[in-house]
């Protein structure tokens, strides 16, 4: 689903930053806006977003030798440098730190949105999304496994479609009719709501059963929210 295809935008011009998520944001990305390389490794061992587009004129290192650097380190991250370095040896520069798409200001936004979902194309992002990944949490849609904290976690079909259906809506409060309608499908309609706490209650004792994530909150009124 497109719009659980997040995309870490590394700009230190704040405005620009801005104009690039409201692009993104338009065609349903979800975008993690960073001002300089700072914090994005972290972020990167915490979630797994499916492109980065990075400015090369940042403050503290340079773009491309974050880039280089990530490379060197094992990440395979599809990249779009969007810069303002045009010259021949810059682009070069770019390609050889490990980019895969380049990108001169000014930019014209639609170029950038065309150039972001061929890019996601090729490396068929939008063709089949594979795995879902939040915190600990990683599950493999083809294999129906589950991993926390690198651990297999043994989940009945029902528990995974659950877990699957909060990886999709991180922090959107979900009402129980709607989990009742992707959870359980036809079989829904006997499904009351205590059968739909229950089932929230053993799937998150089996993934945090220690409570240390706290990854369930109640929604007074509506129902559940996953963050």
């Amino acid at each position: 689903m497109q719009n659980s295809i997040e995309i870490i935008v590394i700009e230190d011009e704040e405005d620009i930053l801005e104009l690039i998520e409201y692009h993104l944001e338009s065609e349903g990305y979800t975008v993690t806006g960073f001002l300089s390389s700072e914090n994005v490794e972290q972020f990167l061992e915490e979630e797994t977003p499916a492109l980065m587009i990075v400015d090369r004129n940042l403050p503290g290192m340079e773009g491309s030798e974050f880039v280089a650097y990530l490379r060197d380190i094992g990440y395979t991250i599809p990249v779009i440098f969007l810069t303002a370095k045009d010259k021949e040896f810059e682009l070069e520069e770019g390609f050889v730190a490990g980019a895969d798409d380049y990108i001169t200001k000014p930019f014209r936004p639609m170029e950038l949105k065309l150039r972001v979902k061929a890019l996601l194309k090729r490396y068929g992002v939008l063709t089949k999304q594979k795995r879902l990944k939040y915190k600990e949490i990683l599950i493999d849609l083809e294999e129906s496994s589950v991993l926390v904290k690198e651990k297999a976690v043994s989940l009945t079909p029902l528990e995974f479609k659950l877990l699957k259906t909060f990886l999709e809506n991180i922090d959107k409060p979900l009402t129980r009719d709607f989990l009742r309608d992707e959870v359980w499908g036809s079989e829904g309609e006997g499904v009351n709501d205590n059968a739909v706490n229950v089932a929230i209650n053993r799937l998150k004792n089996k993934i945090d059963p220690q409570n240390e994530a706290n990854y369930f909150s109640p929604v007074w009124g509506v129902g559940y929210k996953f963050s």
